[in-house]
């Protein structure tokens, strides 16, 4: 009978591209593993998967049941972390293989883990290179020289957020922006109109934005396409597709806490010359 403290789990990104993105550390945990049990879009990721695990899984299959029962993607996302578990809690080291990063917009691996260590399982997660990484890349913007704001495009359609336009702001997944019924997998017009109107209250009509899809093959390349915020409802979009909008306000200083700062470097330079 197996001992069921000997299970544990690992949670690992493949990267966006797994040519060359997959970091040395989980790859080892995909070769060694008793199990790889794997949600990966990408076909050529999947196959190199199946060829060096000691045992695979694929979790795809599980959209393909959302789409014929009914259920929501919670649902779906739910049933997959369980999956994960049902392995661990039989005794095997199990390794849960996400493309890109496996904890950003990731949910099925933050569950596994979080139920595995509720059962007394060790549980843990790598880094991966995510969508986020590769866009800082392709794009090339730098989230330090103006700040960064991240969110999810539903999550800033449906609650109250305060938005700073001399900031650069990402919303994910605008590809399925407006599905209160997780049970899609697109978007349509009218839900972008909705993303333009709450957005033209802190950027104008006629901001340029970008359009972003990291590739994930080599054959595969990067979206990079730039249009005017007033023209996002007729574009083409896919569920990678990522919003970003550039600063359209430039910085304004603070010059009271300027002049605080000021002040407290002039009395350390005179108690300095006291010494």
């Amino acid at each position: 009978m197996t001992n069921q403290t000997q299970g544990s789990l690992v949670c690992v990104g493949t990267g966006m591209r797994m040519g060359g993105q997959l970091t040395p550390k989980a790859q080892s945990y995909i070769e060694t593993f008793d199990i790889v049990i794997a949600a990966i879009p990408n076909i050529f990721t999947r196959k190199w998967l199946q060829g060096v695990a000691k045992e695979y899984v694929c979790l795809n299959d599980h959209y393909d049941d959302t789409k014929v029962d009914g259920k929501t993607r919670r649902d779906t996302y739910r049933r997959m972390a369980d999956t994960i578990l049902k392995e661990v809690r039989a005794g095997k080291k199990v390794c849960a293989a996400f493309y890109g990063h496996p904890g950003i917009f990731a949910c099925i691996s933050h569950m596994a883990i979080a139920d595995a260590r509720a059962e007394g399982f060790e549980a843990h997660m790598e880094p991966g290179i995510s969508a986020l990484d590769c866009l800082v890349a392709d794009l090339g913007i730098d989230p330090g020289s103006y700040g960064m704001q991240s969110m999810e495009s539903t999550q800033f359609m449906i609650y109250q957020r305060q938005l700073d336009p001399t900031a650069l702001l990402i919303l994910w997944q605008i590809g399925i922006a407006g599905d209160l019924s997780l049970k899609r997998f697109d978007t349509e017009p009218a839900h972008l109109q909705i993303v333009v109107d709450k957005l033209s209250r802190s950027y104008p009509l006629d901001h340029e934005v970008i359009l972003y899809e990291a590739a994930t093959d080599p054959l595969e390349k990067t979206r990079k396409e730039k249009l005017l915020l007033r023209d996002l409802p007729n574009a083409a979009f896919r569920q990678i597709t990522t919003l970003v909008i550039p600063p359209a306000k430039t910085l304004e200083k603070d010059q009271a806490v300027i002049d605080q700062l000021n002040a407290l470097a002039a009395q350390r330079n005179l108690a300095e010359q006291l010494a």
